[in-house]
């Protein structure tokens, strides 16, 4: 009985086995064959080769088998191949079903790439079906996608999509704003087609504000980047490109170079045939140029009428609604009402009929001039029309307005979060350094007690030797500023002189009549004085020498006269005799002595001047110093600096004065010296300079 139980047992459980193998095998290779299935219908239903009708129904094939597939990352694959081709295919309600899984798909998976691809397929739904808030937000939604994950490429294009929509809902800022964005990744990419479209938009954009030197710059530059497009990638946006640049011509009323540019247009071969739409565009655009040029023949009707027939052909309503405008013109041009009434009529059918409000705003703006006795419905017609028109604009606006507040309220959020979960980790961070540090904090201070005791020794002696270097500069410094001064005094005070009284003592040594013995027994004793001004500097009196000088004026007058006597030399001296020039201090007057005598001194020597004019002048900042000859002159900037010059320089420096230097070969030296004021001058008040008198000497 017991053997017969285990072997119904063994039976049974034999049987459920081979059971549940040939189940998980029929599954597998059903995973196999849907998998196999799905690739081939998904080829079909991208074969541009078959009918719409056949290409839907392995799509819905694919559609309808995907959910058997167990990785959710190859269902969200398929889901957004679908979307894409759905799009394609023009499948409206089949599109949304695949394009709202692959969404959700996508942010289950954390997939962005997936995410913003099927944003963008919804983007470019919503912008055929005229819905623009719909497709700006989604082009937003994928832009920043891509830029989150640093694909600059995409990140750009979106940007490019989004200004085009928010050009033709007219917020030209914000479309330049998204432009110059794209322009700025486009160059570091280095993509010259794109860069083209870029800047072919930009120029439409500054054209619908009437800036039109601006769109011309604009549509330039995208010629530019397209010359370096290479030419089977060029097609015929050259031509088009040079078309707007006409049209620009032609809205700033200058004919002739719009005609000129569209017959650049015509130079391209067979454009006929490339490019129909933009042949009869470009014939119908120069034939109105030459109509406001005057220009009313056949000729210009024929154009117009050729390209009413190839935009009739093509089913070009919005292109049928410029030409009849045109022709419209003409014909008022040359006085048909009637044909004007007509042409302008048809012309508000086909603007109606491809919705082209602005072509129709034009059209009711000129049939008051043609159809007078219904001038009034038009005028109000036209009212009517632009404030609807208006009122539209700013709804549209208005809802880009909200959707970009709602985006960016939604981002500020994620910053916020962002920002406290920074501040959390932040903070636990600094815990963790805080304790640290007061572990290296408290282990360190041991050490370096340690170390304080024997640094504190090192600064004592470094400042202890720091001192005594400083102490022997000091002594070094003033040992030279005191032999610079004693060799000053002896150059300019005591060889100038001597000089002089050499110069008179060598010509009166030749003269032997009383009046020449006598001046020889002064010069002696001037030079029994100059004996003494060297014991003076040679006893450091530095204080006596400069209150030696009494009346500065006076001293100078001497000095004038002394070179006047020992020279060959015409000396002038000339002062303002309103002021009290002794009222200068003792060490302003010595080294203005001393620059004048230096100065003259400089002329007789090397100068082979005639003529020396000296000039003391004052003024409520200070006063200036004039010394000028008729000598030969020479280069100031080749010319090499002497002692003279150089202790002029310095002396100059001592008074806080400022030195100008003209000269030039053959033309003679000026040398001027202006100081600042009232510290010059030894006054109780120093506010107050010393007051000018009536009449100049």
């Amino acid at each position: 009985m017991k053997s017969k139980f285990h072997l119904i047992y063994y039976v049974l459980l034999s049987l459920f086995l081979g059971c549940n193998e040939s189940r998980e095998t029929s599954s597998r290779d059903q995973v196999i064959n849907d998998s196999d299935s799905l690739s081939i219908w998904m080829d079909n239903g991208k074969n541009s080769k078959l009918s719409k009708l056949e290409r839907l129904e392995n799509l819905s094939k694919v559609f309808s088998t995907i959910e058997r597939i167990e990785s959710d990352s190859l269902k969200n694959n398929y889901y957004s191949k679908l979307s894409l081709s759905y799009l394609g295919l023009r499948d409206s309600l089949q599109f949304r079903k695949a394009n709202n899984k692959s969404i959700i798909y996508s942010k289950n998976l954390g997939d962005s790439i997936k995410l913003a691809e099927s944003y963008w397929d919804l983007s470019l739904f919503f912008s055929r079906n005229n819905i623009k808030d719909s497709a700006y937000y989604n082009y937003k939604n994928a832009q920043k996608i891509f830029e989150a994950i640093e694909n600059n490429f995409l990140s750009a294009r979106m940007l490019y999509n989004m200004a085009v929509v928010q050009s033709d809902i007219k917020d030209y800022t914000g479309s330049e704003i998204n432009l110059i964005k794209a322009v700025s990744l486009f160059k570091q990419l280095k993509n010259n087609r794109r860069l083209y479209s870029c800047y072919n938009l930009l120029g439409l954009i500054t054209l619908e504000l009437n800036e039109y030197d601006r769109a011309i710059e604009y549509n330039n530059i995208a010629l530019t980047y397209l010359r370096k497009v290479t030419k089977s990638g060029r097609r015929t946006y050259q031509e088009r490109t040079l078309n707007n640049i006409g049209w620009i011509y032609q809205e700033q009323e200058k004919y002739d170079l719009a005609v000129e540019t569209f017959e650049e247009v015509f130079k391209s071969d067979s454009l006929i045939y490339k490019d129909p739409i933009l042949y009869s565009t470009t014939l119908a655009n120069s034939a109105y140029s030459k109509l406001q040029l005057g220009q009313t023949d056949d000729d210009v009707e024929f154009s117009i009428n050729k390209a009413i027939k190839i935009k009739d052909s093509l089913q070009d309503y919005r292109g049928l609604s410029l030409n009849y405008y045109y022709l419209s013109q003409y014909f008022l041009t040359k006085k048909d009402t009637v044909a004007a009434i007509t042409n302008a009529k048809t012309s508000m059918t086909f603007a109606k009929q491809s919705t082209n409000n602005k072509r129709l705003l034009e059209v009711l703006k000129l049939m008051p001039m043609i159809d007078k006795a219904n001038a009034l419905d038009y005028t109000q017609h036209y009212a009517r029309l632009t404030d609807s028109l208006q009122i539209a604009d700013r709804r549209t606006r208005d809802k880009f307005t909200r959707i970009q507040f709602e985006t960016d309220e939604v981002e500020a959020k994620n910053v916020l979060l962002a920002r406290q979960q920074q501040l959390l980790i932040g903070i636990v961070i600094g815990l963790v350094l805080l304790a640290l540090s007061i572990y290296i904090i408290i282990s360190q201070r041991i050490k370096n007690q340690k170390l304080k005791f024997l640094q504190s020794q090192q600064e004592s002696n470094q400042e202890i030797f720091n001192l005594m270097l400083s102490q022997n500069q000091k002594l070094e410094e003033g040992k030279q500023i005191e032999q610079k001064r004693i060799s000053e005094e002896l150059h300019d005070g005591i060889l100038g002189q001597m000089l002089g009284v050499r110069l008179i003592l060598t010509g009166l040594n030749k003269k032997t009549d009383e009046a020449s013995i006598g001046q020889r027994a002064e010069f002696i004793k001037k030079l029994q004085q100059l004996e003494e001004e060297v014991r003076t500097i040679s006893h450091e009196l530095n204080d006596a020498s400069y209150q030696k000088i009494h009346n500065f004026i006076s001293s100078i007058q001497d000095l004038i006269t002394t070179i006047n006597a020992s020279a060959e030399l015409n000396c002038e001296f000339t002062h303002d005799g309103g002021v009290d020039w002794d009222q200068l201090s003792g060490e302003v007057k010595i080294n203005v002595y001393r620059i004048v005598q230096e100065s003259i001194q400089n002329t007789i020597k090397h100068a082979q001047a005639t003529y020396v004019k000296v000039n003391f002048a004052a003024s409520e900042i200070g006063f200036s110093v004039t010394i000028a000859d008729d000598g030969i002159g020479f280069e100031t900037k080749k010319g090499k600096k002497g002692i003279g010059l150089k202790n002029i320089i310095s002396r100059v420096h001592k008074i806080n004065g400022a030195l100008d230097i003209q000269s030039s070969p053959g033309n003679g030296t000026t040398i001027s010296i202006e100081t600042p004021g009232p510290e010059l001058w030894n006054l109780k008040d120093p506010s107050i300079l010393p007051p000018l008198k009536e009449g100049i000497i």
